[in-house]
């Protein structure tokens, strides 16, 4: 009776997670191929940029309504129409290290109709002082 009893038990709960995964799937999904770019040392002034490609992995259009940055040094941009599924996207972003000094980790948050509605995408670089490279 014990085993019955685990079995079922078990039954239930294996069809309940594969509900809850089921249901979680449904609409856009924001899939990054990467989601940080680490440029190591770069020198004070400099400009870097990175572009983030992702996929649409669900099943409805991905709409980006902002893509925000952390500081004024780091500028985003992102395509303004809606992302079908299984299209590719991308978001550039671009750091001016005009004024900064040491570790800089830039982030970039995404705003959508996602399944996860923010998602992040950072910039790392340590910022050395002009001549020392």
């Amino acid at each position: 009776m014990k085993r019955l009893a685990t079995l079922v038990l078990t039954i239930v709960f294996s069809a309940g997670l594969a509900w809850a995964q089921e249901k979680t799937a449904d609409g856009p999904v924001i899939t990054f191929e990467e989601s940080s770019k680490d440029f190591g040392d770069i020198t004070q002034g400099d400009k870097v940029e990175n572009v983030f490609t992702f996929e649409n992995t669900g099943n409805a259009p991905l709409i980006i309504s902002n893509v925000a940055a952390t500081c004024g040094c780091t500028v985003p941009s992102w395509p303004k129409e809606p992302i079908a599924p299984g299209k590719k996207g991308e978001i550039k972003v671009s750091f001016n290290s005009a004024g900064k000094m040491g570790k800089q980790n830039s982030v970039v948050r995404i705003y959508s109709n996602a399944s996860a509605p923010i998602e992040k995408v950072s910039m790392i670089s340590n910022v050395l002082p002009k001549g020392t490279r």
